[in-house]
């Protein structure tokens, strides 16, 4: 809303001038997220006890998370509103990615919405099947690859891959498309969408798993959308792509702002979510914070980085399907429980000292990650 009063009066206000820089939207963006979180956060609080809406924990659970149950929960709908309304004021809405990476992280917000009311309807840590879980997060990932799809076709999206450390590897799943009929490049097309897919649910879930401890997830995405807000800026800067020989997309711009009310939200729900915690995202944040990572992670073409970038919501989804595989084929346990956090705390270690090693770790990943530009 803001870009357009610089587009009908900066003649008149030269002031208004600092609306057409990125830099000076996505610091505001951000700002206006993290106290917006802020300023709501004690009033959605109060709202959630007086209805109720608190923490099941599990009864397989390491026992010092006992006292944690009726702890206000869906705290993510708070995240999401402040992810939204910063991005619709500061961005250039006439941007298509910003509608696609809004509604892709809404989406997913609503899958996590109607699976935890259903826990809370029934009492307990379980709600949606995890079939009908998957199946929704995957039709809404089909749908992106779709609209990446037409995107490409009226080129303004290219579906060529980036790989990490080599600079002229980039094949282009669509290539099919330009030497044969519509049902060659219909069969090209779906690797990509495989692709996309792959990454958008994967992410969402990982973060999902990561979502165990006080403030553990959401000090992990501050760290990883911080690190995206930077590339997408690099991706979307002419000089700086060509200089480090990354493909040029100039539309993907605005989504730096995006990436900036993700980071201002965060901090905010952060305030609130710190160790112990007032509150918790429960599915609704977490799904949608994972798929907001994603989808700017694959329109930026950084898919194949995403795994260093969110390195903690990499070993945390490894350590589960490790030991699920372990106990099926050997009927034995690698871990003493999974995700990986809860082995460490089993193990002894004191909670806050899980969350502060782990926000380390997700710093070195991503610090690591950004350093691959130029080891290429």
């Amino acid at each position: 809303m803001f870009y357009y009063l610089y587009i009908r009066y900066y003649s008149h206000l030269h002031a208004l001038n600092l609306f057409r820089y990125i830099t000076f939207r996505t610091a505001y963006a951000s700002l206006t997220a993290m106290l917006l979180s802020l300023v709501l956060g004690p009033w959605l609080i109060e709202r959630l006890k007086r209805f109720q809406i608190g923490q099941y924990v599990r009864e397989e659970g390491p026992q010092s998370h006992k006292p944690k149950a009726g702890t206000p929960t869906m705290g993510g709908v708070l995240i999401v509103l402040c992810i939204v309304v910063p991005t619709l004021l500061w961005s250039d809405l006439s941007n298509i990615f910003v509608w696609i990476a809004l509604g892709v992280t809404v989406c997913f917000g609503a899958i996590g919405f109607w699976d935890d009311t259903i826990k809370l309807r029934r009492r307990r840590n379980l709600g949606l099947r995890a079939r009908s879980k998957l199946s929704l997060q995957v039709l809404v990932g089909v749908a992106l690859a779709a609209a990446l799809g037409v995107l490409t076709r009226e080129g303004l999206y290219s579906t060529r891959l980036t790989f990490p450390f080599f600079k002229e590897l980039r094949p282009d799943f669509l290539i099919a498309s330009f030497l044969a009929s519509r049902w060659l490049a219909a069969v090209a097309f779906l690797p990509f969408l495989a692709l996309v897919v792959l990454v958008v649910v994967g992410s969402s879930n990982a973060v999902n798993l990561t979502d165990g401890l006080d403030g553990l997830a959401i000090g992990c995405v501050i760290v990883t959308a911080s690190a995206l807000t930077v590339l997408t800026y690099v991706v979307s800067n002419a000089a700086l792509a060509h200089y480090l020989n990354l493909e040029h997309l100039p539309r993907s711009a605005e989504l730096t702002i995006f990436c900036g009310s993700t980071v201002g939200s965060s901090l905010g729900f952060l305030w609130y979510n710190a160790y112990p915690a007032q509150i918790f995202m429960g599915d609704v944040g977490s799904l949608s914070l994972g798929a907001a990572i994603a989808v700017v992670a694959v329109i930026i073409k950084q898919e194949l980085l995403l795994p260093f970038l969110g390195g903690i919501f990499v070993v945390e989804a490894l350590s589960v399907m490790m030991q699920v595989a372990s106990f099926k084929l050997r009927k034995k346990r690698i871990f003493k429980m999974a995700p990986i956090h809860h082995h460490f705390e089993l193990l002894g270690w004191k909670e806050s000292k899980i969350i502060a090693r782990f926000w380390i770790a997700a710093f070195v990943f991503a610090l690591f990650a950004l350093t691959t530009l130029k080891l290429r």
